[in-house]
C-alpha cells in the first residue's frame, strides 16, 4: 500500500529568500529529478496568472537546482474553459507530478473552480500515491473542511462567514480549517490585519461559528506546518509559528517537531482510491505504470540517432526513425527540452 505524500501548508512565502526550505521539506522526500507542476487556478481569475505561478516556477528552478527540477505550470484556470481544470491535456503533466504546488489568490476562487474537478482528482490521486503536495496563503485556505473568504469579508465587507471547502484532509479523518498570514502586521498600528487580514476580532466571531470537532491551524508568514502521514506527525518549519485552535482551547507550536498528529485530530489512512472518479484513478495508476516501465535500450539508441539527425536536420531519416519506433510501439514527441517518449 503507498504512503501518501508530504503535505506542506505554507503562511507565505513560497518565493521570498527564506522560502526555500519550506520547499526543500518535501523535495528532499523525492529521487532527482523531481517533476514539479505548478497550478495557476488560485490566481486565474487575476491578469497576471501566469506570471503568479512562472515567479514561483523559476523560484524553485533557480533555488533548489540541486534536486534537478522538471517544471510545468499548468494553465487551468477556470472549470468552465477549454484550457481549464477539466481538460485532460492540459493537466497531463499532473499524471507523473511528484510535487504539486497552488499558492497565492482567491480562496473562494479556488475552491470554486477546483471542486469536483478532474484536476482535484489528479492531485489527490497522485497524493495517495507518494506525489508531495504544497500549498500557500489562498491555496492553503482552500484546502481545509471550512474556508475564510477573504477577499469578500476584507475588501467587500461581507460578514465575517466560513464557505465549504476542498476538504483534503477529511478523508484522513483530520477536520481541519487552515488560516494562513496569521501574524500579519500589514495595517500597523492603526488596522489589525492578522489572520489573514480578517483581524483578531472578526476571527473570534469565525471561531465560534465553527463545530468543535473543527481544528483551526494558524500558520504565521514565512512558515509552514509540514504533514508527515509516514511518521503521523507534523514539523514546523520557519519563521514564526503555528497556532492550533481545537475544542476551544489555543496551543502554538514553536518551530520544531516531531509533533504526533493527533494534535490536529484523529490520523486515519484511507483507501489509496477512495473518493476518486474510478477513470481518473485507473489513468493515474496506468501513467505511473509507464513512468516506472525501462525504456528498452533499443528504443534509447532510435531516440538519441533520431535526435541526432534533427540536429544535422536529416528530416528524410528523422522520420523514418520516428517510424521505427512506432513500430515498436514507442510514440516521441519533440519539445524545448529535448524528445519525451510514451508507450503508443
Amino acid at each position: 500500500m503507498s504512503i501518501p505524500g508530504l503535505i506542506t501548508l505554507m503562511g507565505s512565502g513560497e518565493t521570498a529568500p527564506s522560502g526555500r526550505v519550506l520547499h526543500e521539506w518535501a523535495l528532499r522526500k523525492l529521487d532527482p529529478p523531481v517533476n514539479v507542476s505548478i497550478m495557476e487556478t488560485p490566481a486565474g481569475f487575476e491578469l497576471n496568472s501566469s506570471y503568479v505561478a512562472h515567479r514561483v516556477s523559476d523560484f524553485i528552478e533557480h533555488r533548489l537546482q540541486n534536486f534537478r527540477p522538471e517544471i510545468s505550470v499548468i494553465p487551468a484556470r477556470r472549470n468552465d474553459s477549454e484550457l481549464g481544470t477539466n481538460n485532460l491535456e492540459v493537466l497531463r503533466p499532473l499524471l507523473s507530478a511528484d510535487y504539486i504546488f497552488m499558492g497565492p489568490g482567491s480562496p473562494s476562487y479556488t475552491v470554486r473552480h477546483l471542486e469536483g474537478s478532474l484536476a482535484w482528482d489528479m492531485i489527490r490521486a497522485r497524493h495517495r500515491l507518494g506525489a508531495c503536495l504544497g500549498f500557500s496563503s489562498s491555496g492553503a485556505i482552500a484546502i481545509g473542511e471550512n474556508a475564510v473568504p477573504t477577499y469578500e469579508i476584507y475588501k467587500v465587507g461581507e460578514d465575517p462567514h466560513w464557505i465549504p471547502g476542498l476538504d483534503l484532509l477529511g478523508s484522513f479523518g483530520l477536520r481541519i480549517a487552515c488560516v494562513t498570514h496569521w501574524n500579519n502586521t500589514e495595517g500597523g498600528a492603526h488596522l489589525d490585519t492578522s489572520r489573514c487580514f480578517i483581524g483578531k476580532p472578526r476571527m473570534a466571531s469565525l471561531l465560534s461559528a465553527l463545530p468543535e470537532e473543527i481544528s483551526v491551524v494558524g500558520i504565521d508568514e514565512h512558515t509552514a506546518l509540514m504533514l508527515d502521514f509516514s511518521e503521523k506527525s507534523f514539523h514546523v518549519v520557519g519563521k514564526g509559528h503555528v497556532t492550533v485552535v481545537r475544542k476551544g482551547e489555543e496551543r502554538v507550536f514553536d518551530t520544531d517537531g516531531p509533533f504526533a498528529m493527533d494534535e490536529l485530530g484523529t490520523l486515519s489512512l484511507p483507501e489509496p482510491s477512495a473518493g476518486i472518479r474510478p477513470d481518473v484513478w485507473e489513468e493515474v495508476i496506468a501513467a505511473q505504470e509507464v513512468d516506472e516501465s525501462p525504456l528498452p535500450v533499443q528504443v534509447g539508441e532510435l531516440i538519441g540517432e533520431r535526435e541526432e539527425a534533427r540536429k544535422q536536420k536529416d528530416w528524410a531519416r528523422s522520420d523514418v526513425l520516428r517510424d521505427k519506433l512506432l513500430a515498436l510501439g514507442y510514440a516521441v514527441t519533440d519539445t524545448p527540452d529535448g524528445p519525451k517518449w510514451e508507450v503508443a
